[in-house]
């Protein structure tokens, strides 16, 4: 009974045990957390086992700190040393009994092998489908090469992400991500931007879900409506024959606007060609789909919570997937279409190192990022000794993934007839509504994006409203406020600049300056400096990984 004569509030405390207090995502963090019972003070080993005139002591203690604790006052909150460590919870019950807590902390860590899918399925995003025009922009060798070493770089930045809060001494940073390191060395600016340029990568993902969106869906009521109304597309000079037809929508030059009816002849059986129009100036890929995706994604943006999409990311594997098969097949078909000049360029072959190289990296860069959640993900690792391996292995398989997908598709685009300058940013643009393969792979991604493109504003909700307002949900009209902006920029670029190949790189190296090269350099450096331990070739190759994501910001506004 002595402990219970003792100050309820120790002065002791560290700072590291209340270094989040001022957050609004720690509210009541350690008051709802269960009650503990230390084992010795279990009586029995049955499943329901009685508990010690001790515990309920300790139990009335933490009863008392939660009155004393006002829904915003943390100062009262249960200190460390009342509540015992995360796995040893149970969970007291008035009639005397304590439940210890199953399937805890430790219960819901993944084997490896589960954590390496994990991250290649949260890395393959849209970027795929903009790899074959990347190495079609930087030439073929070039291209592949760059793909390699950039993945490399970013895999070397990603390890010092992961590792950065392990580096911090004298505190607790098991529960810190990227932004809290970003604080710890930067302050509240370092914290901030690292926060803004997170929004940028969240938001330039959601403008491209919106164009690729209006692109799947008018394709997909393009195929629906010609099955429907016995509508042909013929044979189009910018095309191939054959069963696998492969189309260049822009053969001379690469306009961007409304290529509905651009890339092919249509006729009607029969009857004439008024209905068609009719349908075409409706169902618009540019004037009208793009507002027609807002009646359906506004509203679920404002759900409170995003749980109930969270359910179906699985269909983003098999989306991939499928993806990766169908580029397959497609090769298999069309065969390889190869001829190699170094500098210049033919009729139907680019060379294989171009000065448009940066659109590649711009585009990589997004296609490799993860830095942002790398942290959270490896958490789950039941192995945390093979945290580097597995991150090695993921990104070792998104590098093969994309490389296949995207060497695959250049090599067997069909030149001749067609110029590989043709291969669209978004390479299902290159063949035609009536494919039955294509038209699957199409209406499966519209599907998946539908799906994660409410969890991406939930992301860039909880971040923004948190900082802001201190509240995840902290009003309808200011949530509605921030989906209208959001949409708003979503339409606009789906009507007047639906290029996804230039949102993806512009976002890509913008966000990559400053959570890919950058703030992981400077930690790196910083830590190394405190421990004494910064060599000079060290401090010139962290240095150039700063340069070289400055440089591959500033040379897309130049291509």
């Amino acid at each position: 009974m002595e402990d219970d004569c003792r100050p309820l509030l120790s002065s002791g405390q560290t700072g590291g045990s209340y270094s989040h207090r001022g957050s609004a995502d720690s509210l009541d963090f350690k008051a709802k957390r269960p009650f503990h019972v230390e084992p010795r003070n279990i009586i029995g080993d049955d499943l329901q086992e009685r508990v010690s005139a001790e515990a309920a002591i300790l139990n009335s203690r933490v009863h008392y700190y939660g009155r004393l604790t006002g829904s915003s006052d943390r100062l009262l909150s249960p200190p460390d040393h009342v509540i015992p460590r995360p796995e040893e919870i149970y969970i007291y019950s008035p009639l005397g009994t304590a439940f210890k807590v199953g399937g805890g902390e430790h219960a819901s860590k993944n084997p490896s092998i589960i954590t390496i899918f994990a991250i290649w399925n949260t890395m393959m995003g849209t970027s795929i489908l903009s790899i074959p025009w990347g190495i079609k922009q930087a030439g073929f060798t070039l291209g592949s090469v760059i793909l390699i070493v950039l993945g490399l770089l970013m895999l070397y930045c990603c390890y010092i992400v992961l590792k950065s809060p392990k580096a911090i001494p004298y505190l607790d940073t098991s529960d810190w991500e990227f932004p809290d390191v970003c604080r710890y060395y930067f302050g509240k600016f370092g914290q901030w931007l690292s926060l803004i340029f997170s929004m940028v990568s969240l938001i330039g993902a959601m403008v491209v879900y919106w164009v690729l969106m209006s692109n799947f869906l008018y394709n997909t009521g393009q195929f629906i409506y010609n099955y429907a109304h016995n509508v042909n597309t013929s044979d189009s000079e910018f095309g191939t024959n054959g069963s696998d037809k492969v189309i260049c929508p822009y053969p001379n030059t690469n306009p961007i606007g409304n290529n509905s009816v651009g890339m092919s002849f249509i006729t009607k059986s029969g009857n004439d060609t008024s209905d068609v129009g009719s349908f075409e100036y409706w169902w618009s890929k540019t004037n009208t789909i793009p507002l027609y995706l807002i009646i359906l994604l506004l509203p679920l943006l404002c759900f409170r919570s995003a749980s109930f999409f969270a359910r179906f990311t699985f269909l983003g594997t098999i989306s991939v997937v499928y993806l990766i098969v169908l580029v397959t097949i497609k090769a298999v078909r069309l065969g390889f279409h190869l001829e190699f000049h170094w500098f210049n360029g033919t009729q139907f072959y680019v060379p294989e190192f171009r000065v448009f190289f940066p659109q590649l990296t711009g585009v990589l860069t997004l296609a490799f990022f993860i830095h942002n959640c790398i942290i959270t993900l490896m958490k789950s690792n039941k192995h945390q000794e093979n945290n580097v391996r597995d991150l090695s292995v993921a990104y070792l398989l998104v590098g093969l993934t994309y490389l296949y997908v995207g060497v695959i598709i250049f090599a067997a685009f069909p030149s001749p007839p067609l110029s590989k300058s043709c291969i669209e940013p978004n390479f299902l643009d290159n063949f035609p509504s009536s494919d039955v393969m294509v038209f699957v792979a199409r209406t499966l991604l519209l599907f998946q994006m539908i799906t994660v493109y409410p969890l991406l504003g939930y992301l860039v909700r909880v971040q923004m409203m948190g900082q802001i307002f201190g509240k995840h949900y902290p009003s309808f009209l200011h949530v509605l406020a921030l989906n209208i902006l959001i949409v708003g920029t979503g339409v606009l670029m789906a009507k007047f600049y639906p290029n996804i190949g230039s949102i993806i790189r512009f976002s890509g190296a913008a966000c990559g300056l400053a959570l890919v090269f950058v703030f992981p350099a400077l930690v790196h450096m910083i830590s190394l400096k405190r421990q004494g331990a910064l060599r000079w070739p060290s401090a010139l190759f962290h240095s150039f990984l700063i340069l070289l994501g400055v440089a591959n910001l500033l040379a897309q506004f130049f291509m």
